[in-house]
């Protein structure tokens, strides 16, 4: 019978999963501090992260960054309540769980929209967006996700800005996942709007959202907002002209991800974080084919974020789940509408050392 030590103290835990993830010790500390919301060292710290957010991407003045409270989801709304006027129209690519969420976004503020969807394990087709494109004029915006986490699928980012802009529309990109890890280059795929989150890929904690902009696809939106709270262009106007958030803050979270952003810088960059979580992914993905776990998706579309697994035969994931957490290690659970899978995610400040951690934790549950 094993005996496992049990980790009960909360936090104790690495956590792999999409985010919230496992934070440096230094960004948890950031937070001890208090600031008030109208204090001038907010103001500094909103001026710090905004501009910090802008260098990452490579971009200049003709961009602007916009946070807001609340989850990446917070964000996302914000963005396809705002920038869609009356008379807009939205393609919606979808491939899983948080495209769906996009078109319920436009559902629910009853803005028109297509829906081009496809399979969780496929790609957009381009033919297929142009042919939407082609078909119907009063398209205004194509929205879609780069890394859909209910997978880890990669999407075509960059072809679908080409074809938009071919066609006079604005894009949209829900980057949440994949920001920070992967080069996107925003000018070059005619990305208007690029929505992501504190706690993903920069590694800072959860509580508020950013979107990167073009300024003038900003100064668009400034009649468009279906909502007080999630009014994007107000939002950014607020932080033009005073430098603050013009609701209550999350003061600790910034605090924490201003440090997380220098920390990003120290390691180098989006390059460098991009290789760490490359080779956490390369030792997983050997690992658990070893053990006999098969992968959802074929790997040239799987990006180095999340993986789904199948349920291999006679397996219990809560049992799976609970043997794990005992073990110091949180997963995901599956995601998909149609099969069974559990999902590890390869972000946050891990290294190899806690990926071969969690493998040999799976081993020893199967032995």
């Amino acid at each position: 019978m094993e005996v496992i030590e049990p980790r009960d103290v909360i936090g104790d835990r690495i956590l792999l999963t999409p985010g919230p993830l496992t934070t440096t010790k230094s960004v948890k500390e950031a937070m001890l501090k208090d600031i008030g919301s109208w204090d001038s060292d907010l103001v500094g710290l909103v001026r710090d992260i905004r501009q910090g957010l802008l260098e990452v991407a490579g971009l200049g003045e003709d961009y602007s960054c916009t946070l807001m409270q609340g989850s990446g989801t917070f964000s996302a709304e914000s963005v396809v309540s705002s920038v869609i006027p009356p008379t807009g129209k939205a393609l919606i690519i979808a491939n899983g769980a948080y495209g769906e969420r996009l078109v319920s976004m436009a559902e629910i503020h009853r803005i028109p929209h297509t829906v081009l969807r496809y399979a969780e394990d496929r790609i957009p087709v381009i033919e297929n967006v142009e042919r939407e494109l082609a078909r119907d004029s009063q398209i205004s915006h194509v929205i879609v996700v780069h890394c859909e986490t209910t997978t880890g699928i990669l999407n075509p980012i960059h072809e679908i800005g080409l074809l938009a802009k071919r066609y006079s529309k604005s894009t949209i990109v829900d980057a949440m996942s994949s920001f920070g890890a992967y080069e996107i280059d925003m000018t070059a795929s005619h990305i208007d709007h690029l929505i992501s989150s504190a706690n993903k890929c920069i590694e800072g904690v959860p509580g508020f959202g950013f979107t990167l902009s073009r300024r003038e696809a900003l100064l668009l939106a400034k009649d468009g907002a279906r909502s007080i709270s999630l009014n994007l262009y107000d939002q950014w106007q607020y932080f033009e002209k005073a430098g603050q958030f013009r609701y209550t803050p999350p003061t600790h979270v910034l605090l924490a991800f201003r440090q997380a952003l220098s920390e990003f810088k120290a390691e180098g960059g989006i390059p460098a974080r991009g290789r760490r979580y490359r080779e956490n992914h390369r030792v997983l993905m050997q690992g658990m084919k070893k053990m006999g776990f098969r992968s959802f998706l074929d790997e040239e579309i799987q990006s180095y974020i999340i993986t789904a697994f199948y349920y291999p035969e006679s397996f219990s994931f809560q049992s799976f789940y609970d043997r794990l957490r005992r073990r110091g290690y949180i997963i995901y659970p599956g995601k998909l509408t149609h099969l069974d899978t559990f999902r590890i995610g390869t972000i946050g400040s891990i290294g190899k050392e806690q990926i071969e951690g969690l493998l040999e934790a799976i081993r020893s549950i199967q032995r």
